[in-house]
């Protein structure tokens, strides 16, 4: 196992607790419990008019699972870059990568001081493969590959793991150069997996929802058509279904209604 020394207890000090954040409201709509008051008030108040907002985390959780089973066995992928890796809940990245696949490799990115606190938890690993977390912003990719080299190689296929934090970047234009610097840094057989919030499901709602989230302090947010989420996977070949709503990218018998968050798989042929 690969790890990276962590300086949890001065890092935490940067937490503001006072101000709701999108990785602790996210792991409150999962059920889990490392988040504040106002994660939980901003949540119950979005939750108010967009009751969908619970389901649209379960699927999104649902469609990593699917999606990393998948390429860590059929696809045969073995490494993967998971950036905006939010805080730890069940059916991490690396332990279905592992499960499926045992010498897997997974690096994990975040600048969210608590996830920094909660990092240990990524970064147990099979004996036979690897785990390695880099606190970075997704801003910063010239970072983000720099410290990934130490865990991965680059000169095999990676899977780049963007699911629920493309939406970060509010700058269409910033959004597309930073996606495609990632994806130019890895080789043909390579996957982009990446979910984004849209508003083809309850419009109006996603709109309030997102004008409350960007009134509030917190990091801006941006909601995308599916064509503009589509730009992401320009020269990519789109895995069966394409962009499709979270719950409806190979659903396996799970609840296909549709929701808010879109995704979709890409290889990388050339």
């Amino acid at each position: 196992m690969t790890e990276k020394p962590l300086t949890a207890p001065a890092r935490a000090d940067a937490l503001d607790t006072s101000v709701p954040h999108s990785a602790r409201l996210w792991n409150y709509l999962l059920g889990g419990k490392d988040n504040f008051a106002a994660d939980r008030q901003a949540a119950e108040q979005v939750l108010t008019f967009l009751p969908e907002l619970v389901q649209s985390a379960r699927f999104n959780r649902e469609f990593l699972g699917r999606a990393v089973r998948h390429l860590a066995g059929e696809a045969g992928d073995r490494q993967f870059l998971d950036i905006g890796t939010g805080l730890p809940t069940a059916n991490n990245t690396h332990e279905v990568a592992q499960t499926t696949a045992p010498e897997s490799r997974i690096v994990y990115v975040d600048n969210d001081p608590m996830v920094l606190v909660h990092a240990r938890a990524l970064l147990t690993s099979s004996p036979e493969g690897a785990t390695d977390y880099i606190e970075a912003d997704l801003r910063d990719p010239e970072l983000i590959l720099a410290e990934a080299r130490r865990t991965l190689d680059f000169d095999q296929p990676v899977a780049i793991m963007l699911l629920g934090i493309v939406n970060f970047i509010v700058d269409d234009e910033e959004a597309i150069r930073i996606v495609r610097r990632l994806v130019d840094a890895v080789p043909a057989g390579s996957y982009l997996v990446l979910s984004h919030p849209t508003r083809e499901v309850n419009a109006e709602a996603v709109d309030r929802a997102l004008a409350m989230w960007n009134d509030g302090g917190s990091a801006k947010m941006a909601v995308r058509t599916p064509a503009a989420i589509g730009r992401y996977f320009a020269g990519l070949e789109l895995l069966d279904p394409g962009l499709v709503t979270c719950s409806r990218w190979r659903p396996d018998g799970n609840d296909t209604t549709p929701t808010s968050e879109y995704c979709a798989v890409g290889r990388k042929n050339g």
